[in-house]
């Protein structure tokens, strides 16, 4: 079947248009190599924060965690209130490729597992979204990705039809989901790779 035209591009937020990467806080908190390896894989892991992107109360997940790591009390308290140091800035190359894509009158969108709380510290420090005619937020919804819901409502919000809508990504699970459900997909490794791909396809220059 031949691919539709692109008429909408959606893309991911976090390790595609900025930086994530929890060891930037937690570094500062914690000078044993060791020991902070044990708190990234144990007690604030990126499955932990998932629960968190997907709608859970950040209150009862700091209170539950504290229980089972009393000795953590410290770190688990930063990751309420510290996370956007966990953010370091834009990923190389994409803030660009958006504005070119918005200057050009491509309509673009946003589907981000991303914390309700957190996403509103994050979002008014980053004028680039205002760039952006819709955003669906996984903690907002109580949604996340890769379930094929938050797709769904996407697509619906969005009015868009999702064989004509380019959905960038850099997790492979929710490129799969994406795919199954009829979305266009560019699985994301950099900006570079990304600029190629969208210039093969007419929408940015080369």
């Amino acid at each position: 079947m031949t691919q539709q035209p692109v008429r909408n591009v959606t893309f991911d937020v976090g390790r595609v248009l900025f930086c994530w990467d929890m060891r930037i806080l937690f570094e500062r908190l914690v000078d044993d190599p060791a020991e902070l390896e044990f708190v990234l894989t144990h007690v604030v892991t990126e499955e932990w924060h998932y629960q968190h992107d997907a709608g859970r109360a950040l209150d009862d997940m700091v209170a539950e965690r504290k229980i089972l790591f009393p000795q953590h009390g410290a770190v688990i308290d930063a990751y309420a209130t510290r996370f956007l140091e966990t953010i370091p800035g834009p990923v190389p190359g994409s803030i660009p490729i958006v504005e070119e894509l918005d200057a050009s009158g491509m309509p673009l969108f946003a589907i981000t597992n991303f914390a309700d709380l957190f996403w509103k510290q994050f979002r008014p420090t980053q004028p680039v979204f205002d760039r952006f005619r819709d955003i669906v937020v996984s903690g907002t919804e109580k949604l996340a990705k890769p379930g094929e819901e938050i797709f769904d409502l996407a697509a619906s919000r969005f009015g868009v039809d999702p064989a004509e809508t380019l959905f960038i990504d850099d997790n492979a699970a929710n490129i799969a989901t994406a795919r199954r459900l009829g979305w266009q997909v560019h699985h994301f490794t950099d900006a570079a790779t990304l600029r190629s791909d969208l210039s093969e396809r007419g929408l940015v220059a080369a």
